[in-house]
């Protein structure tokens, strides 16, 4: 299986658990691809939902993707300090297509000085109860939150104060 190529633009596409799409982001610069990890960048992007409507992204964004955890990461860039949108979802997918996941509704928002809120559980009940989710994706979303907290509070991975300012550079440095 190949893997995005460090300075190439993929698509990035969230699905529900019905085999719906739910969101795709226009343009994600890749700034690294392994098998494991994606790491990307992108900055006032157009991001189309699944009703048709569409929207831009209002400040630079590093997303941090991984191949076995049921979560996603992105950092938003402000004016104030770093603000991280965390999705629940399945590990991601890459299939020459785009960068594709499950979106699982559940979503952390987590503020510069590092306190949080869990966002979205009615909608994640809600779901659950209306496509029937499986035992086992219920238990992985539930690990995956609780993972999530756990880095969220140890500082780790893309939570690492370093994180968001090292890549940002590298995207930088591609414009």
């Amino acid at each position: 299986m190949t893997f995005p190529a460090t300075g190439s633009n993929i698509q990035v596409q969230s699905y529900k658990h019905n085999g719906k799409l739910h969101r795709v982001w226009e343009e994600t610069l890749v700034l690294q691809g392994t098998s494991q990890e994606i790491i990307g960048g992108n900055d006032r992007i157009i991001v189309r939902e699944s009703d048709g409507r569409k929207w831009r992204t209002r400040e630079p964004a590093i997303c941090y993707f991984h191949a076995q955890k049921w979560f996603n990461v992105i950092a938003m860039i402000r004016a104030d300090g770093v603000y991280y949108y965390c999705n629940l979802g399945t590990p991601f997918v890459w299939d020459e297509e785009a960068l594709k996941y499950i979106d699982y509704d559940l979503d952390i928002k987590v503020f510069p000085d590092r306190t949080y809120k869990i966002l979205d559980e009615d909608e994640y009940r809600l779901h659950q109860e209306q496509m029937n989710y499986p035992r086992e994706v219920d238990l992985n979303v539930q690990q995956g939150l609780q993972e999530l907290q756990s880095w969220i509070c140890q500082g780790k991975g893309p939570f690492n104060p370093d994180f968001p300012e090292q890549w940002y550079e590298r995207f930088l440095s591609y414009r």
